[in-house]
C-alpha cells in the first residue's frame, strides 16, 4: 500500500508539473511556443514582454541560442518568446517573414505575419499581467525587417524595436500614427543586408542610416544624430567597435531613433558577452509614453 501511494504522489506529482509546463506556452495558429516566465513574476507587478524574431531560415530557438535574450530573463524580469515564421515553399522549407517587398517573403506566399506577431502578443497579455508600455521586439535580419514593419503597423503597441542587420522598407507606407523608439543594429562590412542599402530579387531596401533618419523623421526628431559612446558589440574586433549615433532632438514623447555601428562587423557578428545586455538595458530606458490621442487609440 505504501509503494501504490509513493507512485499516486509520483504521477500526480508529474501530471502537475506537466501542467504547469503547458501553462508556459503560446498557440497564435502555428503550433504550440514556449514562453520563458521569470521565477519572479508576480500577477500584481506587472512585466515587460520581449518577443524576438529569427533571421530567414533560421528559427526561434535557433536565435534564441545565438543572442541568448531567454537567459537575462530572470535577472530583468521580463516575460519572453521567439516565434517561428512559416516555412517556405520550392523545397528549401526555410522559415521566413514577409515583411517588405525585399524580404523575405520570395514564393509570394501572403502571410500576415504581424498579425501573427500580435495575436501571439494579445494572448499573453490575456494569461499574464503586462506592462503595456514595455512591449518590445528584438530581431535579426529579415526579423529586423519584421520589427520595422510591425513598428509601423501597431505603434499604440509596441514601445521599441531593436533590429540586428535588419532594415525598413523601401516602399512608402502610411506614417506610423504614433512614436516609437527605434534602435538600428549594422555592421560595415555586412556582406547580406549591406549597410548602406542595396536589393534583394530586385526590390530595393535602405541603407542604417536611412532608416534611422526615417524614423527620426515619423518620430518628430531632428534628422541630425550626435555621436554619444563607444561600445564593444563584436567580440573579434579589437577595442570599442561600435560607434553609438543618437537622434533624440525634438522628438515626440515616447519616440527616438538610434544606431548603432559596428566597425567591420560582419552580417552575424561574433556578439560580444555584452551585446544582449547593451540590447535589454537600451530597450528598458525606452518605454512607450503615451498622449490622449494614443490612450484613445488603445
Amino acid at each position: 500500500m505504501r509503494n501504490k501511494s509513493v507512485i499516486t504522489c509520483l504521477i500526480a506529482s508529474s501530471l502537475l508539473l506537466a501542467s504547469l509546463a503547458s501553462a508556459q506556452s503560446i498557440d497564435a495558429g502555428r503550433g504550440g511556443l514556449p514562453l520563458t516566465v521569470p521565477a519572479s513574476y508576480s500577477d500584481s507587478d506587472p512585466a515587460p514582454l520581449l518577443v524576438l524574431l529569427h533571421g530567414y531560415g533560421s528559427s526561434g530557438a535557433r536565435q534564441d541560442a545565438y543572442m541568448r535574450f531567454s537567459a537575462l530573463a530572470e535577472q530583468y524580469g521580463y516575460l519572453f518568446i521567439a516565434p517561428d515564421g512559416r516555412q517556405e515553399a520550392g523545397g528549401s522549407n526555410n522559415r521566413f517573414w514577409n515583411a517588405s517587398k525585399a524580404c523575405c517573403d520570395f514564393f509570394a506566399a501572403g502571410e500576415d505575419d504581424a498579425a501573427y506577431i500580435m495575436s501571439i502578443i494579445n494572448q499573453i497579455r490575456e494569461r499574464f499581467s503586462i506592462d503595456p508600455d514595455r512591449i518590445y521586439l528584438v530581431g535579426h535580419s529579415n526579423g529586423g525587417f519584421m520589427s520595422y514593419h510591425i513598428a509601423q503597423q501597431y505603434p499604440d503597441t509596441i514601445a521599441a524595436i531593436a533590429s540586428l542587420a535588419g532594415a525598413e522598407a523601401a516602399e512608402p507606407r502610411p506614417e506610423p500614427r504614433s512614436p516609437v523608439h527605434i534602435l538600428q543594429i549594422h555592421g560595415t562590412e555586412d556582406g547580406t543586408i549591406a549597410y548602406d542599402g542595396d536589393s534583394i530579387a530586385g526590390n530595393r531596401y535602405p541603407g542604417a542610416t536611412e532608416t534611422v533618419e526615417r524614423w527620426a523623421t515619423y518620430n518628430g526628431c531632428a534628422r541630425s544624430g550626435l555621436e554619444v559612446a563607444r561600445l564593444d558589440l563584436e567580440r573579434e574586433l579589437p577595442g570599442l567597435d561600435t560607434r553609438v549615433v543618437r537622434y533624440d532632438s525634438d522628438c515626440q514623447p515616447g519616440g527616438s531613433s538610434e544606431l548603432w555601428t559596428i566597425e567591420g562587423g560582419s552580417h552575424i557578428p561574433a556578439i560580444s558577452d555584452s551585446f544582449s545586455t547593451n540590447v535589454v538595458q537600451w530597450l528598458f530606458a525606452h518605454p512607450k509614453v503615451r498622449s490622449a490621442s494614443t490612450n484613445a487609440a488603445d
